[in-house]
């Protein structure tokens, strides 16, 4: 009985210590993102539902400053200029533009890529990976609430720069996305109208305002 108590006290200890660990590194890298005017991100962004014989995969580019954000994924280009998000679909010549909840915890928007993970989330340190001479530490991330879309999300920094390598997405059903971080520059100068929606040079597009 008394060796069962000493390995529940030394295994809780253990989770104890691997959360702290986890809350440190998380911690280091959200200051280093608060620290750039800017970050100007390049990725790879893979989608997989091996039950639903879904695969697919491309490359996509993100502008960050602030809440503001310029996304280009799949052929479309999503813009929110902090108040309003623009979503431009060349396909259909057509524009969506509605009101974005800043506030909202339950959406991983790319204003909050780099630092979703502070709130709603309990984290523990997972494995270590060699990438091309590079330690990615990952951490695994839990959702607190237990209504969540996501089963849990796997983190991957690199213990030097402190900067996100590699984000994971696990769903409850069975869709897995990830999204591997190929070029991650800061403080570019940027256009002072990136973020202004100039409504004149879509004259032949729909533009649908749902809000």
């Amino acid at each position: 009985m008394i060796k069962k108590i000493f390995f529940l006290v030394i295994t809780l200890f253990i989770a104890t210590a691997q959360a702290q660990d986890a809350k440190q590194l998380l911690d280091e890298v959200s200051t280093k993102v608060r620290g750039y005017n800017n970050i100007v991100i390049g990725f790879k962004y893979a989608l997989n539902n091996p039950a639903e014989n879904v695969s697919q995969e491309t490359r996509g580019d993100v502008t960050l400053l602030g809440d503001k954000y310029l996304l280009n994924l799949m052929g479309t280009e999503q813009m929110y200029d902090g108040k309003k998000l623009h979503i431009v679909i060349p396909e259909d010549e057509e524009i969506n533009i509605s009101s974005q909840n800043a506030e909202d915890e339950a959406s991983v928007t790319p204003s909050k890529m780099l630092t979703f993970y502070e709130d709603g989330y309990t984290s523990k340190l997972d494995i270590v990976q060699d990438v091309q001479g590079r330690k990615i530490q990952f951490v695994k991330l839990i959702p607190i609430d237990s209504k969540s879309e996501l089963k849990e999300i796997l983190l991957g920094i690199d213990k030097q720069t402190k900067h996100i390598y590699k984000l994971i997405l696990m769903q409850n059903n069975g869709t897995n996305i990830t999204i591997t971080v190929n070029s991650f520059k800061t403080n570019q100068p940027l256009s002072k109208t990136l973020f202004v929606f100039d409504e004149s040079k879509y004259s032949n597009y729909y533009i649908n305002r749902l809000d």
